[in-house]
């Protein structure tokens, strides 16, 4: 999930200064689905909303306080020598190796 928010947010950033849809994407590395997706959310509900997903019912959260900021500081961290980012590919199999995160995936 926090790695979902921060996607968001670079999208609605990049959008923000002036970076066409297929840029957005390509810096990113998604899809450009995903960022007119989000763009509209922005448009049709504000910030908070194209940023967070609303709570929903269903199987508790999996990782706690401490897993999600340890998910959040990698992100925001320096990415590895010889990478420009960090791609959602790459964090898991960092944070796969932390005690307590073994079995993360990419939707987290």
């Amino acid at each position: 999930r926090a790695v979902r928010e921060i996607t968001r947010a670079n999208i609605l950033l990049l959008s923000n200064s002036g970076k066409r849809n297929d840029e957005i994407a390509s810096i990113l590395n998604i899809n450009r689905d995903t960022v007119l997706r989000v763009k509209k959310r922005y448009i049709q509900y504000g910030i908070e909303r194209s940023i967070h997903d609303a709570e929903r019912p269903g199987q508790p959260k999996k990782y706690g306080e401490k897993e999600t900021a340890e998910i959040i500081a990698l992100a925001c961290s320096s990415p590895p020598e010889g990478r420009k980012r960090w791609s959602i590919r790459l964090m898991v199999e960092v944070l796969k190796k932390k005690n307590g995160l073994e079995s993360i995936n990419r939707e987290v």
